[in-house]
């Protein structure tokens, strides 16, 4: 009980000593720059208070929760006794014996990225300053499956050994090439996108799997292997939203000549 307590109050004081440097910008430029008074100062304090409960309680789940169990899990998978089970030739595991590996990979790179707060909080400010034409639910899938696939992939290139940047750079190659043809309106937000997913759910857990991979997988480093799979969760997302807004101008084109045509 003394340490679940202490527990609560180092994670409250750490929390407002992070949220404290925001705060004194917000109110410093208020008062000292533009000279105005806070407008609703009651509500605006409370929602401070808020943020500070739920981030102090968040984070505590964290350490308690996802933490632990993302750390177990990457163990259990890539538990050379286990990956022997599913192996097709007794004491030769090849690439594609760690299945099991990619399917938890994808689902976890798609279910923590639907979670994740940061995502949801552009998803829901490009609904409204889009008026509606941006959807918030399918910007907030179409980055969970750039996310998905990516950790997959990063899964996959962490077994086989291959080269990180032989990786990078076609994905880049294949964004700036997206760029040219994507819809303008969606090409500041997928880049946005790729940098929201990286946050406090899916980083914990993308780490541990990547550190579990490169410390079971033999002949893996675990400093030059282990690291890499959030590069993979930050540029997928960027290509899978273009696509996404690719796709949909695809079909609104398509609907329009048909419309014509009739």
């Amino acid at each position: 009980m003394n340490e679940t307590l202490q527990l609560i109050v180092d994670t409250a004081l750490s929390t407002i000593g992070d949220v404290f440097p925001i705060a004194a910008i917000i109110f410093g430029f208020q008062l000292l720059v533009i000279r105005r008074p806070v407008p609703n100062l009651k509500k605006v304090l409370i929602g401070f208070a808020h943020v500070l409960l739920g981030l102090s309680l968040f984070l505590i789940g964290l350490e308690q929760a996802l933490f632990p169990i993302g750390k177990l899990m990457a163990e259990q998978l890539t538990d050379p006794a286990f990956i022997a089970q599913g192996a097709g030739q007794p004491g030769v595991i090849r690439w594609y014996d760690y299945m099991w590996i990619y399917l938890f990979a994808f689902a976890i790179g798609f279910s923590t990225t639907l979670a994740e707060p940061s995502l949801i909080a552009v998803a829901i400010k490009a609904g409204k300053v889009s008026g509606g034409t941006i959807s918030g639910w399918g910007l907030r899938v179409a980055v969970a499956i750039g996310v998905a696939f990516g950790i997959a992939l990063g899964s996959y290139r962490i077994i086989t050994g291959t080269p990180l940047h032989y990786y990078i750079i076609a994905g880049y190659v294949m964004v700036i090439v997206q760029t040219i043809y994507a819809p303008k309106l969606i090409v500041a937000l997928a880049y946005d996108s790729g940098g929201v997913t990286t946050s406090t759910v899916t980083v914990p857990l993308v780490t541990a799997l990547g550190l579990g991979l490169a410390s079971t997988v033999p002949g893996r480093s675990t400093m030059l292997d282990g690291f890499g799979l959030i590069a993979f969760a930050s540029l997928f997302p960027i290509i899978t939203v273009m696509g996404y807004a690719q796709l949909s101008e695809w079909r609104a084109r398509r609907g329009r000549n048909a419309t014509e045509e009739v």
